[in-house]
């Protein structure tokens, strides 16, 4: 049986989600931001016509913008998850198999189906009439090409949003036509030692010699041919992998040059971080902190640096992760600087009881840890309220700045929309 592949993606995701509970905003410029504001992360069309370039810092197009009368959202990534996650269920009822690869995209298994156009359309109006969401959908017998199907589907309205690459002459048309930087994995650095060797689209990438390219670049670039030919070498991943890192880090809000509020915002990050090391079921060794100042600060010098620490045996609590971190932070903070930014990442992951301690060390137990970690968990996932370490300050000024924040329309019972 021929191998056969649905890439599902959402259009403007992050507007789209904003827009949902929004009619009235329907043909307006919409742009959504990145944390404190910073730039612009997503555009409807309508701000897309106006020139808004993906990535433009916000105070720079703001004016124009609004002139225009278009209208600004703070990211708001609790609705964004909420909203994907019900997309994807949709998915998941249609398809067989699907492989969630991110926010806003699935790949789905649809080998065998004798019509693949035709179920494409169906998914596409079934997600559309179940979460309001519209989607493209990209068909083809590589995920290489199901994205390139799903670039079409996107960029040409009369394809009806449903692209079916497995004829292979219109195949063929598509990708002498298609950019050689818009197929998967071709980055703007790569795709410009591509066009020094006279590669300029997708087709003339896909009649490279797989073999010769691979001793140019790599092996992912010799797979990337082979897909383009429709040679699957990609296979569907239903689990996601395990990560090997959790990184938590924000820009402040606010100047942040005192130790406390400094050590507030990186007990934070810690916390954020082991919550999700504990929604992996995994336990961690290492722990990171960075921090830095601002590049761009005129009159101030610029600072970064970054710490680690290893601890005793890997743990999940977030009192060991956050105290770790806080050592980490001593060992780097620099009185009299203005900082604009700190990370803290968790590392060299282990499941739990896999890690054997040395024979003569002695390590003091702590039955009650992984108790108290789940009530912990469990009063913050219900929405009833919030624990967290006083470690992290109640005040926590240094917080982002999210001046344009919608509600979140489907995950707190207070923010629910109102019909009068």
């Amino acid at each position: 049986m021929n191998l056969l592949f649905a890439l599902v993606d959402c259009n403007n995701f992050y507007v789209s989600c904003e827009r949902l509970f929004r009619p009235d905003l329907a043909g307006r410029p919409i742009v959504v931001l990145s944390n404190n504001d910073g730039c612009v992360v997503s555009r409807s069309a309508e701000a897309k016509a106006l020139g808004v370039p993906m990535g433009a810092p916000w105070f720079r197009v703001k004016a124009q913008f609004e002139r225009a009368g278009g209208v600004a959202f703070s990211s708001n990534y609790a609705l964004y998850a909420d909203i994907s996650a019900r997309v994807m269920s949709v998915l998941e009822q249609l398809a067989p198999r699907v492989e969630v690869y991110s926010i806003d995209e699935a790949f789905a298994d649809l080998s065998g189906i004798q019509a693949p156009a035709a179920l494409g359309a169906h998914v596409r109006a079934t997600v559309q009439r179940w979460t309001g969401i519209t989607v493209g959908v990209g068909v083809a017998p590589s995920k290489t090409l199901a994205k390139l199907a799903n670039y079409a589907a996107k960029r040409w309205p009369a394809t009806g949003g449903v692209v079916d690459l497995t004829c292979p002459q219109r195949r063929q048309r598509l990708l002498q036509r298609v950019p050689v930087d818009e197929v998967w994995g071709i980055g703007l650095r790569l795709a410009r030692r591509l066009r020094g060797l006279g590669i300029h689209t997708a087709g003339q990438l896909a009649q490279a010699n797989a073999k010769v390219m691979r001793r140019h670049f790599s092996v992912v670039m010799e797979r990337t041919i082979c897909e383009l030919n429709g040679e699957s070498c990609l296979a569907l991943h239903q689990l996601p992998e395990p990560k090997r890192q959790i990184i938590s880090s924000r820009s402040f809000g606010g100047r942040v040059s005192e130790w406390q509020p400094l050590r507030e915002a990186v007990s934070q990050y810690a916390g954020r971080a082991a919550e999700k090391l504990r929604e992996q079921k995994q336990y961690c060794r290492l722990v990171r902190v960075a921090v830095r100042t601002s590049p761009f600060a005129m009159n101030e010098p610029f600072y970064g640096n970054s710490a680690m620490a290893e601890l005793p045996l890997p743990t999940d609590d977030s009192r060991e992760l956050v105290q770790a971190a806080c050592h980490c932070l001593l060992h780097i903070w620099r009185p009299g600087l203005v900082y604009q930014k700190a990370a803290v990442m968790l590392t060299d992951f282990w499941p739990p009881g896999s890690f054997q301690p040395g024979l003569f060390e002695v390590h003091e137990s702590k039955p009650r840890s992984r108790a108290l970690m789940q009530v912990m968990d469990r009063i913050n996932r219900s929405g009833k309220g919030r624990v967290f370490l006083a470690a992290e300050g109640t005040r926590q000024g240094w917080q982002m700045k999210r001046a344009f924040l919608s509600p979140a329309y489907t995950t707190r019972i207070g923010d629910l929309p109102r019909v009068y």
